[in-house]
């Protein structure tokens, strides 16, 4: 595998912050990323921010087709010879964020996103996947590790949030393994982890609709240091009463705060919310 460094040096490109360029050199690293994602054959790889290619080529070598977004136009030569004589293997160059997944993935049965995310966009990269209308069976993201433990916090932890139900109301998330700085060029200034979400075929709580269980949820979380009336109260444009009400429907203190409810009791706070 071919140094980033060395690469980005002949090239006379140098990383971009406001990307979030970290690229990811280290063999031993990528392989794990790759195992991670149980790639099956026939299965289509997507991979989020080729960069200069080393996670691209270790999917190359794994799936039977593999399409790689990279936004950095600069990183265009690079990729062009290192793929030239892998007719599997696709790049687009193009915000991944302003893509259509159904277009893009065509009639594949099952695909699997693989990514080393830029940090400053995480969360943005897993609502696109997962609210997409066709989402992958699998995803494995390298993110900071801040990050991680928020997709997999349990109900009371300070980490759970929005992105915490999300993920776990789309997925079954998990943390594979963690990375320190070094199998990064350049390092950045946090240790980082590969976390796999795999898929629900179907949401793990009863809900009326998705958009009314994210109605709630986004509410709920609006003003996540209030107390749960009143952060439901202004995210859903009703009075301090009609919030106690609908809580006390779902059969939950209403002077709880947003971080330790459960997926079923926001289910249950969407029933109630339908029915009003």
């Amino acid at each position: 595998m071919t140094n980033p460094k060395a690469l980005l040096d002949q090239h006379a490109i140098q990383p971009r912050k406001r990307l979030g360029q970290n690229f990811l050199h280290d063999p031993n690293a990528l392989e794990k990323i790759v195992a991670s994602a149980e790639i099956r054959p026939g299965e289509l790889a997507l991979e989020v921010g080729a960069g200069t290619g080393a996670l691209t080529e270790a999917l190359a070598r794994a799936a039977d087709r593999v399409i790689a977004y990279e936004i950095d136009g600069r990183l265009m030569p690079i990729l062009s010879e290192r793929f030239r004589a892998a007719p599997h293997v696709r790049i687009i160059y193009e915000d991944f964020l302003a893509a259509y997944l159904p277009a893009i993935v065509g009639d594949e049965d099952a695909y699997v996103v693989v990514a080393n995310v830029p940090y400053y966009i995480t969360s943005a990269i897993i609502r696109h996947v997962l609210e997409a209308p066709r989402r992958p069976r699998r995803m494995v993201l390298t993110v900071q590790l801040e990050v991680a433990e928020r997709l997999i916090a349990k109900p009371g932890q300070a980490e759970m949030s929005l992105l915490s139900v999300s993920a776990q109301y789309y997925t079954q998330p998990q943390i594979v393994t963690r990375f320190k700085p070094a199998v990064f060029y350049p390092r950045p200034d946090v240790d980082s982890a590969v976390v796999r979400l795999d898929s629900h075929s179907a949401p793990p709580v009863d809900v009326p609709d998705d958009q009314t269980f994210f109605e709630v949820a986004r509410a709920g979380f609006s003003q996540k240091r209030k107390q749960l009336r009143n952060s439901l109260a202004d995210g859903l444009r009703i009075s301090t009463e009609r919030a106690a009400a609908l809580l006390s429907a779902a059969n939950i203190d209403p002077r709880r705060r947003p971080e330790t409810l459960t997926l079923d009791e926001w289910a249950a706070i969407a029933r109630a919310w339908a029915g009003r």
